[in-house]
């Protein structure tokens, strides 16, 4: 039986600045990885890495053909937290937060409920850069498209 994994994680130069997410989708047999994914996003001119950080986890859900029980792994808290924590209240409550004030990437967090529900998914927090092999992989993936978009952007002018 194939078991899968997903990792994710994002990168911003400057909090609003040019980002982007990358996952990585494995399939899993007996321990053994039977295929692995790499998935990167476009790069954002003008984002943050909240945004991204969502992004990735969207880059996985929509990777899947079909409805797959599959284990999300992140370092980033507000994705894993708003996930398994806070979502269904904000949902239930009209889309706004504890303090009052609507929910900031409600584009995004909609479009992550909407596409988990076709799946059995469950989240997991990790610390970042904390040598987890996947997670460290995403981080270069994303960092690696964030540079070569500056470098391009830096060139054009």
């Amino acid at each position: 039986m194939l078991v899968f994994e997903g990792y994710c994680d994002a990168a911003c130069s400057g909090n609003p600045g040019p980002g982007a997410a990358a996952a990585i989708l494995v399939a899993r047999r007996d321990d053994c990885i039977v295929k692995e994914k790499e998935i990167v996003s476009a790069v954002t001119p003008l984002t943050t890495n909240q945004r991204e950080e969502l992004k990735g986890a969207i880059l996985i859900l929509e990777a899947l053909a079909r409805p797959t029980t599959i284990c999300i792994t992140s370092d980033s808290r507000y994705l894993v937290d708003g996930m398994t924590s806070w979502l269904a209240g904000w949902s239930r409550k009209g889309w706004v937060n504890a303090q009052g004030k609507a929910v900031a990437n409600q584009d995004l967090w909609r479009q992550l409920m909407q596409l988990a529900a076709k799946h059995q998914v469950s989240w997991r927090w990790i610390k970042g850069h904390s040598g987890h092999p996947h997670n460290e992989r995403c981080d270069r993936l994303a960092v690696t498209a964030v540079q070569a978009f500056k470098k391009q952007r830096g060139s054009a002018s």
